[in-house]
């Protein structure tokens, strides 16, 4: 098995308009390019696509100089890639030299109103398509919302699951082949609170608990409309991960970029949550061959570069079942002590992709400490 030039992952982000999908994107990226994060990082954030950096960019600059929020794009189905190049190290010519984060925005307008004829009709599909690649899908919760309808939360709420679940099935039969579900499917849906920042008492378990209390049914629905769609629906975790996400702190004439919340979980997310849970999944469950090496297959570079494991070794299901058994185990287990560990001797031997991975772990672990994330129980 040859590693490739660059480790892919997706994330599909979905928010209604105004839920601060675009704020969110400037101020990830804008923050990469700060001096100060260019010269602590392993590695550099650079966008594929020079001109969509530069507008990121800018949005960034207009908030951190100005207090200017850039404009929404109203019905602008955009897929941004970043490629995340990692600095010299020892290990350079070993393995993969960089990760690939591609973020697909689908428009809210899209679930909250009818297109206006065929062309728009297929340009939603076509955009749906694009990012079924992604293993993590992030659902925003507007907090401003929340507080407008403090107290009747549900009435935003089972709208917004609502629309996200009539949209999906106006899709269904443009998605589906012969109506036959899909391997390939964003299988982890997080919910996210955009904005929390105007919600600061609200811990990510007090997030949850509200979801679960105002709207706990139509995740449900939301979830057997997914889970519709895909085949090996064991294979599907909806509504069982929270985040909490700000952008920045917003005051009067001032934006205050230092004051983010969750942004840094962004590529972790991407990167590492479908690890252990693919794994769980494919051990676990008892799932259609197809679709365990589908699974599987989208997390074995990562598992070469932290276990060394490259080519020759038998097919996806033998790799991962047989020779790779234990490597796995250690993977889905690594937490705590011997995963500092891992990091640290990663680091002092400069095998910067293998510390930049672990250190996307220890991330998710401190995303949990600090109550603005929380992984599914099961």
């Amino acid at each position: 098995m040859q590693l490739s030039a660059a480790l892919e992952q997706h994330i599909a982000v979905f928010g209604e308009s105004g839920s601060g999908k675009t704020v969110l994107l400037s101020s990830f990226y804008g923050a990469t390019q700060e001096p100060q994060y260019l010269k602590d990082s392993l590695f550099h954030v650079v966008a594929d696509d020079i001109g969509q950096g530069s507008r990121l960019h800018r949005n960034y600059l207009g908030m951190k100089s100005s207090a200017r929020v850039p404009a929404a794009n109203h019905f602008a189905a955009t897929s941004y890639a970043f490629s995340v190049k990692l600095k010299p190290g020892p290990d350079a010519e070993a393995g993969p030299n960089a990760l690939r984060l591609v973020w697909h925005d689908y428009p809210g307008e899209w679930f909250e109103q009818d297109v206006s004829g065929p062309e728009e009709g297929q340009r939603r599909v076509d955009t749906f398509r694009s990012l079924v690649r992604s293993d993590v899908a992030l659902l925003l919760v507007d907090a401003q919302r929340l507080l407008d309808n403090a107290g009747e939360e549900e009435r935003y709420l089972k709208s917004l699951f609502a629309n996200l679940k009539n949209g999906l099935l106006s899709l269904r039969d443009d998605l589906l082949d012969d109506g036959k579900p899909l391997v390939e499917f964003p299988r982890i849906w997080v919910l996210a609170l955009s904005k929390s920042d105007l919600l600061p008492d609200l811990d990510v378990f007090a997030f949850r608990d509200l979801l679960i209390e105002k709207a706990s049914d139509d995740i449900g629905l939301l979830r057997e409309v997914i889970a519709d769609m895909v085949e090996g629906r064991a294979a599907l975790s909806v509504g069982e991960d929270f985040a909490l996400l700000s952008s920045a702190r917003f005051e009067a004439g001032r934006i205050e970029l230092t004051d983010r919340v969750g942004l840094d979980l962004i590529l972790p997310l991407a990167a590492m949550l479908p690890l252990e849970r693919h794994i769980d999944w494919a051990e676990s469950q008892q799932l259609p061959a197809q679709v365990a090496e589908n699974l599987l297959g989208g997390i074995t570079p990562v598992v070469d570069v932290l276990f060394k494991r490259l080519s020759g070794l038998p097919g996806p299901l033998g790799y991962f079942f047989g020779a790779a058994g234990p490597s796995l185990q250690l993977v889905a287990g690594m937490a705590g002590d011997a995963l500092k560990e891992m990091n640290e001797k990663a680091r002092a031997k400069g095998e910067n992709l293998k510390a930049t991975l672990t250190g996307f772990r220890l991330d998710l672990d401190r995303g949990e400490e600090q109550k603005i994330f929380l992984r599914s129980l099961r």
